[in-house]
């Protein structure tokens, strides 16, 4: 009977406590909810305005999701504040440094990859729509986040990749300055005249559209003597911010025109040359 009392006290001394509390946990709730409607309408107005006057939105949208973070820490740290329990803020301030430290060995990818993003973010070596290699996956960037970097790859897939795996290993950007270069190989016959095809291929070059004329104009060389060909290379450039045109479509075009033009003049190109030996009934066949 003793400890029943002795709990009910308890029970009342809580209830008491409690209804004392709750005023300041209501004003708690009151300035937390206030405090981040100010604190969203900030973020939000600023990363707006950034966005409006940045080039590059990647790093906009970087920061967004580091500030998102910073304001959830501001704000548990506010209401522990308001309802009167600085003595805890202060130890949860006093301690992150240790529990930085500390899950920094627990979660080590995670805090490598957050580094990296921020290192990334600054240096910024791709940027939204920038069609990017690494790691042999070939796609375009889409987003990068504070742990990974999405890239969408040609045949549709959706491949995340950490930020640190991007920053270690060879990347490569094949849009980042506007243009890309393509190429490709015509075989000509042994018995052609060379220089009067490579004038003909230059001038259907200069003539396809989509194909780069002013700041990298294309260009025609002998690149070696196959066993049935002379192989003339073609290489050309493209400007990737131009969205009228697509890369493979503009080489289809120059493959199929430089092959008509050729053709039309009389110029052979011919397919390999097979030779088969019979060593047993000594003959030869070629074909």
């Amino acid at each position: 009977m003793e400890e029943i009392n002795v709990l009910k006290d308890q029970l009342i001394e809580y209830y008491r406590d409690f209804i004392q509390v709750l005023p300041r946990l209501a004003l708690g709730l009151a300035c937390v909810v206030l405090f981040s409607i100010i604190l969203r309408f900030l973020r939000k107005k600023s990363i707006n305005l950034m966005l409006r006057r940045a080039k590059d939105k990647l790093i906009i949208y970087f920061f967004d999701e580091v500030i998102k973070a910073v304001n959830i820490g501001l704000v548990i740290l506010f209401f522990l504040y308001v309802i009167g329990l600085r003595g805890i803020a202060g130890s949860v301030l006093a301690a992150a440094g240790i529990s930085t430290f500390v899950i920094g060995f627990a979660f080590k990818d995670i805090g490598e990859n957050f580094l990296a993003g921020i290192i990334m973010a600054f240096k910024r070596p791709f940027r939204v729509g920038d069609t990017v290699e690494v790691g042999g996956i070939t796609g375009v960037i889409l987003e990068m986040n504070i742990r990974d970097t999405q890239i969408k790859t040609f045949d549709g897939k959706d491949v995340f990749i950490p930020n640190g795996q991007i920053l270690k290993n060879p990347f490569y950007n094949y849009t980042i300055d506007g243009f890309l270069r393509k190429e490709f190989t015509v075989g000509l016959d042994y018995g052609a005249d060379i220089e009067r095809a490579r004038k003909i291929i230059q001038e259907v070059m200069e003539q396809v559209p989509g194909v780069v004329q002013e700041e990298h104009k294309p260009l025609n060389m002998v690149a070696e003597l196959g066993s049935s060909t002379i192989n003339i290379t073609i290489l050309f450039w493209l400007n990737t911010f131009d969205p009228k045109f697509s890369a493979a479509e503009v080489q289809s075009q120059a493959i199929v025109q430089v092959y008509k033009a050729l053709t039309d003049a009389g110029i052979n190109l011919p397919g390999d040359i097979v030779e088969l030996k019979s060593y047993d009934n000594s003959f030869v066949v070629n074909r």
